[in-house]
């Protein structure tokens, strides 16, 4: 399936947080949920056509209080506003 975000929008497949640390300690929820991380799947452009400052497969954090989610292939992605992006992870 290939999904192509309308406007200044961007696809993301949401990592999934670790339950517990290195050592063994498991993480409640609330520390879970701090840290939203995922990586790009699709990108829209500017209105003005231009394309967005971020590809396929930048591992992204992102914030923001809304977001649509969608099941593509029995894994969660979410949509989200290209201005809801905080910063790209890079190795």
């Amino acid at each position: 399936m290939i999904i192509k975000p309308i406007g200044e929008r961007v696809l993301i497949k949401v990592v999934k947080q670790a339950e517990k640390t290195d050592s063994g300690i498991y993480l409640p929820e609330s520390a879970k949920e701090e840290k939203k991380e995922g990586v790009v799947v699709a990108v829209g452009t500017f209105d003005d056509g231009r394309e967005l400052p971020v590809k396929k497969g930048d591992h992204v954090i992102y914030g923001g209080y809304r977001s649509d989610e969608v099941d593509v292939d029995g894994e969660l992605h979410v949509f989200i506003d290209f201005k809801d992006l905080l910063a790209v992870i890079e190795k």
